[in-house]
């Protein structure tokens, strides 16, 4: 799946120079948690997330006073805050590769980008929306995951019987479980527990586990 399919359209963002308090009302506003911020050429330049304004804060070791803090807070901008250093993805990236460079990175959010113009923005919150769909976890059925040789044809077999005892696979996803072994998780349909594990050890699968 691409970027483009899972990101929000036409993100809200921020100019260079706004300051940090409007930039906090706009975030409260449209309930999120990440800003782009772009400057008068509508060129990417930085992002602003909530962790950004919390470390706008004085240190508690300050000695201004509360009134001190307050006016200086109110003439802050976001250029003073914003992260500058900003990692972006492509409109047609790969989701997986847009959450590698996330966790690689620890940051929760990269703005979209069509060559150089802002498209959209995709969140860990879009990433955990596409895993929950790739497991297939709002369907009812059994789920199983499991283990079997890597061997040409296996999963075929696997889905023929399947499909024989009147079964619907709503999800698979696969992981290397070594060089000899594939492993997977199925969610099926139509089917109870007890032959979907008759299923998968006819055809030489060991079951994980079932539910």
């Amino acid at each position: 799946m691409l970027v483009r399919r899972v990101m929000k359209k036409n993100p809200v963002y921020v100019r260079s120079g706004t300051f940090v308090s409007e930039a906090r009302s706009l975030m409260k506003k449209e309930s999120i948690s990440h800003l782009p911020v772009l400057d008068s050429g509508n060129r990417l330049i930085g992002i602003l997330t909530k962790r950004d304004m919390l470390n706008a804060g004085p240190s508690p070791a300050t000695s201004l006073d509360m009134y001190e803090i307050s006016y200086l807070l109110s003439k802050l901008t976001i250029d003073k805050v914003m992260t500058k250093n900003v990692f972006t993805a492509g409109e047609d990236e790969v989701i997986e590769e847009a959450a590698r460079v996330m966790a690689d990175n620890n940051i929760s959010c990269l703005p979209v980008m069509r060559d150089k113009l802002l498209v959209g923005i995709v969140t860990v919150k879009d990433l955990f929306g596409t895993f929950i769909n790739a497991f297939g976890t709002r369907h009812p059925g059994v789920r199983v995951s499991f283990v079997m040789e890597d061997k040409l044809g296996q999963i075929a077999k696997l889905s023929g019987a399947i499909f024989e005892k009147g079964g619907n696979i709503y999800s698979f996803v696969t992981h290397d479980d070594n060089d000899l072994y594939i492993g997977g998780t199925m969610r099926i349909g139509g089917l109870d527990v007890d032959t979907v594990k008759i299923i998968f050890e006819n055809a030489g699968a060991k079951v994980l586990d079932i539910r």
